[in-house]
């Protein structure tokens, strides 16, 4: 099998210069595993390796699409397969970054196969209330209703439209393909680091982006056209400095939004990893010694 090092944790946990660094010793080829980071022209809210860090070593799926066009896990899966052969056909090992959980999982472990979305379907569910389509996975689906978090509109519709279209449950769908399409040996190195340590890192963060300029990026995506309304407008950083310059925040307030949404954001991250059996727990950074000799030790297994 082709040996695949993943490197996965909550933002700010250190995970592109960890991954810059392994790549720099060992080379390798970087893979982002970021879903906001496919974009162009979102660079700072993203926090993607600058142009410096780039050059350092390749770095692949890095703003390939614009705001206004449509990504998902699927099409991460396809890239990304592809794009790690290639590396390996180069002589190189794949390594592959980032906090979208649910990316890593598909590249790795495949997906569910579930049917395409019904437009007529989805604007129905959309047009009802939050309680009643809430309400309505409960009743068909309450295993992933009890999964899933309340406000996860996009989640619970696509649940929801599974069921309706199929007939089945989407955890009856999960359950049957149980991620079992695994083309790869992976390590996965989950970093984590104790929580204010982690907080005091995403505050620093948010600080540096607004330094760099995070509003003058959010009104160049303005001024070229991209809508408000855009899923990737209204992420975490991104909402922030639309409502800001739209004056609907002040910047104290906008940066205070910021901080507070991207602890949120960090949590449920956490939850995800920490689930994840696959993945070797490092804690930052007390064990950073570590990752070097098990980065070492798995690629002479492999």
């Amino acid at each position: 099998m082709i040996p695949l090092i993943v490197i996965e944790g909550p933002t700010a946990s250190g995970k592109t210069a960890l991954a810059i660094e392994l790549a720099r010793h060992l080379d390798t080829e970087i893979i982002s595993a970021d879903s906001r980071q496919v974009y162009r022209h979102m660079d700072i809210g993203t926090s993607k390796p600058t142009r410096e860090e780039q050059k350092l070593v390749p770095h692949h799926l890095f703003s390939i699409i614009n705001p206004d066009e449509q990504f998902n896990a699927a099409q991460f899966m396809g890239r990304g397969r592809q794009i790690i052969a290639d590396i390996c056909g180069r002589g190189k090992t794949p390594l592959v970054a980032g906090g979208t959980g649910f990316y890593i999982k598909a590249l790795t472990s495949g997906l569910v196969a579930a049917p395409d979305g019904d437009e007529h379907l989805r604007e129905q569910l959309r047009s009802q209330s939050r309680e009643n389509l809430a309400e309505q996975l409960l009743r068909v689906d309450p295993e992933t209703a009890r999964r899933l978090r309340p406000n996860d509109l996009v989640r619970i519709i696509r649940a929801l439209e599974v069921f309706y279209m199929t007939g089945e449950p989407l955890s009856q769908h999960h359950r049957r393909h149980n991620f079992a399409d695994a083309p790869y040996c992976c390590l996965k190195i989950f970093l984590d680091r104790e929580r204010q340590c982690l907080y005091r890192r995403i505050e620093q963060r948010v600080d540096l982006m607004i330094e760099r300029g995070l509003e003058q990026e959010v009104r160049e995506l303005l001024a070229k056209g991209f809508s408000p309304r855009l899923r990737p407008l209204q992420s975490i950083g991104y909402r922030q400095m639309v409502e800001l310059v739209t004056g609907r925040l002040s910047p104290a307030a906008a940066v205070r939004e910021m901080k507070k949404a991207t602890k949120r954001f960090a949590k449920r991250q956490l939850t995800w990893f920490r689930h994840d059996p696959e993945a070797v727990r490092v804690v930052l950074p007390d064990q950073a010694d570590s990752i070097f000799a098990l980065v070492k030790k798995f690629l002479n297994i492999a």
